[in-house]
């Protein structure tokens, strides 16, 4: 509601749409925060939005799913950059808020969450060592001229790297889903035991006549 809001008088609001992005997020998460702990509720989430208007592509993510881009060169180009317990930037905050960092399988936030943001797991967020603020980046598709891009959860960058799951997919975008089932059961096959969850989002022809 808020977007199309910024949609219909763009030119008169101070907002963006990383603003709108950032605010709802935070809003969400307070709102996630007063249900979950009225029941003792400790569940959290990572959260990816890719917003597409025009020719830009907005990105804002909290946790560790991750959105990666092929470009029309067949690269893969990161959108997004998980939140992870040993980053030096996130170390230092939850040192600084009176938090620890343990390794237990993966490095674990209080040795109990494997990600330094996230939506929700009240208990942590009290402790102010898990944070909900999102990253949010911006890129410009008239210059990347993109083919195709995955958003996923962890479980499928446990099994794969960035350009593994760009050439994966890339050679399967005729497929129903342009991939996303075949990579999930992929990533299944290869051992990994979490959440697997993919969306592939198949771009019309990229030129600057063409419209996405």
């Amino acid at each position: 509601q808020h977007l199309q809001d910024f949609e219909r008088d763009k030119e008169n609001s101070v907002l963006s749409y990383q603003t709108i992005l950032e605010q709802q997020i935070l809003a969400i998460d307070r709102e996630m925060l007063e249900k979950l702990s009225v029941s003792y509720d400790e569940a959290g989430t990572t959260c990816l939005i890719a917003l597409l208007s025009d020719k830009e592509l907005t990105v804002a993510n909290v946790g560790d799913s991750r959105g990666v881009l092929c470009d029309k060169d067949g690269n893969a180009i990161p959108l997004s950059h998980d939140h992870k317990p040993y980053q030096l930037k996130e170390r230092k905050r939850i040192k600084r808020a009176g938090g620890f960092i343990s390794f237990n399988g993966s490095w674990r936030v209080q040795g109990i969450l494997a990600m330094s943001r996230s939506l929700g797991d009240y208990p942590l967020k009290n402790l102010n060592v898990i944070i909900s603020d999102p990253d949010i980046l911006s890129f410009d598709l008239d210059k990347l001229q993109p083919e195709f891009m995955i958003l996923a959860s962890d479980g499928l960058w446990d099994a794969f790297s960035n350009e593994e799951a760009v050439r994966f997919i890339k050679e399967r975008l005729d497929e129903p889903h342009f991939g996303a089932k075949s990579i999930v059961l992929q990533s299944f096959y290869r051992g990994c035991p979490d959440n697997i969850t993919v969306m592939v989002v198949k771009f019309k022809n990229s030129s600057k006549t063409d419209e996405q």
